[in-house]
């Protein structure tokens, strides 16, 4: 189970940090992604760790992800938002250590949190 939490409104220029807390499973051995998805359009990726980092264009060098394997947590910090990165966010765990940027290859999907820039 993958349960985000973080979102919220925010101004362009600003930061958010998501979170995405996972239960069950041996989270280590997960790549951890988040992928957006504004309304009417496809489910984009933004970034995944294994024990490597991996970033769409769109947000390299503005957000970073992370995780705790300690706390079964991975995280999103994202600065320097523009209104382009509104969408809801989802969190999703495939149940191997490889890079993946596409989220058929995903086995587990958080609900997702909304993340609106604006002002």
């Amino acid at each position: 189970q993958l349960v985000e939490s973080g979102g919220g409104l925010v101004q362009p220029g600003g930061s958010l940090r998501l979170s995405c807390a996972a239960s069950g499973g041996t989270f280590s051995r997960y790549t951890m992604s988040w992928f957006r998805q504004a309304p009417g359009k496809e489910r984009d990726f933004v970034a995944a760790i294994t024990w490597n980092t991996y970033y769409a264009d769109s947000v390299k060098g503005r957000f970073t992800i992370s995780r705790d394997n300690a706390k079964n947590t991975v995280f999103l910090q994202m600065n320097s938002m523009e209104p382009e990165d509104t969408a809801v966010y989802f969190c999703a765990a495939k149940t191997e250590l490889s890079r993946a940027t596409t989220a058929s290859m995903y086995n587990y999907w958080g609900q997702g949190t909304q993340v609106t820039v604006s002002s």
